[in-house]
């Protein structure tokens, strides 16, 4: 082993500009593909004995220094286990490196000691250091006093000191502090200062190796990022501060990220009372609390082309919610999905150019309708949802109807009455036989207590995507009337209105029309003749009739 001289003191050269410039997460460059092999191999060393000869079995396959430093710190982060028991007892436990590695666990301390030496040993130049910690029972917005309470080492490499934290490289504990559960993590290794000091503020300012370095107070005040945040390519959150006020009940979060991410976000556990949209290049919440005090929000984060096999949705950052007046008019349905509207992921499904790309529609009277130019080979199925047991399955399928025209589809919607509704859109490949998957979904608001539209006319497997209603629309037809019918459709020949009497249609440039007379009954039937020459007929279109 070569002796290492005595650590120089960070100087100028050492320093990264804050905040961070989102360039890269490590403080120089490393290439983790380059070092599969040396992981490999130091995963693989059993060596319990002493120390010395532990450095002396990493260092075979170790050449550069910074390979010495990767080797020493593979094998720390998965032979060390974090000492749950021994941090409640501190008396007892030693975090001599000798002891550390006979024992395989220990507490921060500890790590820190054993890698500070076996770096020594391998002549490289390394400090222990200590600090402050925003880990394990971190409360959002707390303050920090007295002595430091987690310790993590520098690393002289390449004519630079550089930050890791083996501890925090090895696992997590649970909620309980009962249970170690070893996860490697490769953000603590070499991370950019400007992100170390999101969650470790050194005791001495210098060890921070920012320019210009910050305040205790700053580091109280600023907003902890998860590792996940960084790991999972996002950039910044907005506010930058932890607690948030309402403002007339209402708060609003969004997070700036590359394009492909996904996001949900639970308020005291759950993700009703809030507005998640989906962006390019991130997303916009806005949180309506039903309830005034402080409240818990996370906002969780996963890419959508989930690559490994452990790509679940990983909280990504926390804020506190004050709220001292609830906006109960913000109250939204418990069928509405976030995130809510159009956005890169209903146009990846098919869904191009929407007619409407703001998540919420308002109608007075009770009417609206949306379009959509459709991808390829797309079927479509949508339904219509509220609060309450107003809207029987079937007939939130029936208050939408579906015109396509080519490529275009257009969606009209009839309000049954005033309130909050969720329109949500399927879709599937029209030569998939299976199920519809969920796409998206709207929240449509109408105030008007007038309003009162029937649903559509219950249609049949026959009446073909590309059939159109253009009279009557109302699935409810008045008694005693004559009713002008008028559809658009091609390919049958003979179109007849079944009410009391048979009434045949004629047709005018591509449109069946003619008359029925609604007296003397409760339903009347479309039907069409497909071929001149059969004699059977298929129900394509029912209506109701008013009762007296």
């Amino acid at each position: 082993f070569q002796k290492t001289e005595a650590p120089r003191p960070p100087g100028a050269k050492d320093l990264h500009a804050y905040p961070w410039d989102k360039s890269s997460l490590k403080s120089m460059p490393v290439d983790l593909q380059q070092f599969e092999k040396l992981d490999a191999y130091a995963l693989k060393v059993n060596v319990k004995n002493s120390v010395e000869e532990l450095v002396k079995a990493l260092l075979k396959q170790a050449r550069t220094d910074l390979e010495k430093v990767r080797a020493i710190w593979m094998w720390i982060c998965h032979h060390i286990e974090y000492d749950v028991v021994g941090y409640h007892n501190k008396s007892q436990l030693s975090s001599k490196p000798r002891d550390v590695l006979q024992m395989g666990k220990s507490i921060c301390e500890g790590y820190a000691e054993l890698f500070e030496h076996m770096c020594s040993l391998a002549g490289i130049q390394c400090k222990k250091l200590s600090g402050h910690a925003k880990g394990h029972g971190y409360k959002t917005g707390q303050t920090f006093t007295g002595d430091s309470d987690h310790a993590w080492n520098a690393v002289y490499l390449e004519g630079r000191w550089h930050l890791l934290d083996s501890t925090w490289g090895s696992g997590s504990v649970d909620d309980s502090f009962t249970k170690f559960t070893y996860r490697y993590n490769e953000f603590y290794f070499l991370t950019h200062p400007a992100l170390f000091i999101n969650n470790h503020f050194p005791d001495n300012s210098n060890w921070q190796l920012l320019k210009p370095t910050l305040t205790l107070k700053e580091f109280e005040n600023n907003m902890l990022h998860s590792s996940n945040f960084y790991m999972l390519g996002l950039l910044a959150a907005h506010p930058e501060t932890p607690i948030i006020q309402t403002v007339n009940g209402k708060a609003s979060v969004s997070v700036d990220c590359r394009p492909g991410t996904l996001f949900m976000f639970k308020l005291k556990g759950t993700d009703e009372h809030g507005l998640m949209t989906l962006k390019k290049r991130g997303m916009k919440l806005d949180i309506y609390p039903q309830k005034t005090g402080r409240h818990k929000l996370e906002i969780f984060a996963k890419p959508s082309k989930a690559e490994a096999p452990d790509d679940v949705f990983k909280c990504v950052v926390e804020y506190v919610v004050e709220c001292e007046s609830v906006d109960k008019a913000m109250r939204f349905p418990k069928d509405l999905h976030q995130p809510v509207g159009p956005s890169w992921f209903s146009e990846r499904q098919g869904f191009l150019q929407p007619s409407h790309r703001e998540p919420i529609l308002h109608t007075n009277d009770g009417r609206c309708s949306l379009t959509f130019t459709l991808g390829k080979d797309i079927s479509v199925l949508t339904s219509l949802h509220t609060e309450g047991s107003s809207l029987t399955e079937d007939m939130g399928r029936r208050h939408v109807l579906q015109i396509h025209r080519g490529n275009q589809i257009e969606l009209k919607v009839h309000l049954p009455h005033a309130g909050n509704f969720v329109l949500k859109i399927y879709s599937k490949k029209k030569s998939d036989p299976g199920n519809y998957d969920y796409i998206f979904n709207y929240l449509i608001r109408c105030l008007n207590t007038e309003v009162k539209w029937p649903a559509f006319p219950r249609s049949y497997s026959k009446w073909l995507q590309d059939y159109e209603i253009l009279e009557p629309l109302s699935g409810l037809l008045p008694a005693n009337r004559n009713v002008q019918f008028k559809l658009k459709m091609h390919g049958v020949a003979k179109v007849l209105v079944q009410a009391e009497n048979t009434y045949p249609l004629t047709q005018k440039k591509g449109c069946w029309e003619g008359t029925c007379n609604t007296s003397g009954c409760r339903e009347v039937f479309v039907m069409v003749h497909e071929n001149a020459n059969h004699s059977f007929y298929s129900h394509v279109l029912k209506y109701e009739v008013e009762t007296q």
